[in-house]
């Protein structure tokens, strides 16, 4: 049956995800928690904590501690906001955009190339069930984060 080879596929490339994930966070000194925020504040750009632990799912206090942690390891830095004194972005670190384009530049590149192999009809369609992926993974995130243990 086709759907039960394509969701195998799906787990082996959330598995393979996962081990490049691991591999990278010792390669970067960290854990999954801290490279769950790196990789939010590489999508995203700067933000503040209240919107770094929204994007990854963590209570403030858990936040700040991942700052404190990425800071201490040279990724990541506190600035205060130009336009607004009283607020302070997290930025990555020149460092950490240089280790990132290390670690996952090629992955990104390797993936592009095999993207443009596709016509746009089936990158549409890709791109329509990467959609439909995602929202099921938000979808059974936050019922796991609301169930009982």
């Amino acid at each position: 049956m086709k759907i039960r080879a394509l969701t195998g596929a799906v787990q082996d490339l959330q598995d393979a995800t996962d081990l490049i994930d691991e591999l990278a966070a010792r390669r970067l000194g960290i854990n999954r928690t801290d490279m769950r925020c790196l990789s939010r504040l590489s999508a995203r750009g700067a933000l503040t904590a209240s919107e770094l632990a929204a994007a990854a799912g963590l209570t403030g206090g858990a936040t700040t501690t991942v700052i404190d942690r990425l800071e201490r390891a040279g990724l990541a830095q506190r600035v205060r906001d130009g336009g607004d004194r009283r607020r302070v972005l997290v930025h990555l670190t020149e460092r950490a955009e240089q280790l990132s384009t290390e670690i996952w530049g090629p992955i990104v590149d390797d993936a592009q190339a095999e993207l443009r192999q596709f016509s746009l009809p089936e990158l549409e369609l890709i791109e329509r069930f990467l959609s439909c992926a995602l929202d099921n993974q938000k979808r059974h995130a936050s019922r796991l984060r609301s169930g009982p243990a």
